[in-house]
């Protein structure tokens, strides 16, 4: 299957219904967004304009046209550094398949070079395997392991993968 970005839209809310509203594929992220929270999310992330600091596109199938996820990044201060951290989201009919890996590769290939930030970082829960093998295929480099409270209130382990924008 090969896909395409596309910037994050006014009309994408679905593809976030189809993504954090479903139980299983928030299974490592702390459980479904409420609908408020994802009408909220939405509007953040229709409102990202800023390359420099962060955008969100969703994935879509070139022979279809179907949303089939999201990727994005943006700016975080972490470990005294200014950096971009990246996340992806597939919806479960489209897993499977590569897409939010090439997604991502194609995320990646539009950072190299214009970022304005040298790291690329993701942190998925230790127990995600598809994703900590995304980051293995892409090149990250697995630095650690971190807790973060995702969603408030709730604590999971992380892999801290990490990506010079620069190579």
């Amino acid at each position: 299957m090969t896909v395409h970005l596309e910037s994050w839209s006014e009309d994408d809310l679905h593809v976030l219904e189809i993504t954090l509203g479903d139980p299983e594929m928030m299974t490592y992220l702390g459980g479904i967004e409420s609908p408020d929270k994802l009408a909220e999310r939405q509007a953040r992330f229709a409102a990202m304009k800023n390359p420099e600091a962060g955008l969100m596109f969703t994935v879509v199938d070139d022979a279809t046209g179907e949303k089939t996820g999201s990727v994005g990044y943006w700016e975080k201060s972490w470990n005294g550094d200014e950096v971009y951290e990246t996340g992806w989201l597939i919806a479960r009919a489209f897993q499977g398949r590569g897409i939010a890996t090439e997604g991502m590769r194609q995320l990646i290939d539009r950072l190299r070079g214009s970022s304005a930030r040298r790291y690329l970082h993701a942190f998925p829960n230790v127990d995600n395997a598809p994703s900590n093998a995304i980051c293995r295929k892409l090149g990250f480099e697995l630095l650690a392991e971190h807790e973060f409270e995702y969603p408030k209130g709730s604590f999971m382990r992380c892999n801290d993968w990490r990506l010079d924008l620069t190579k």
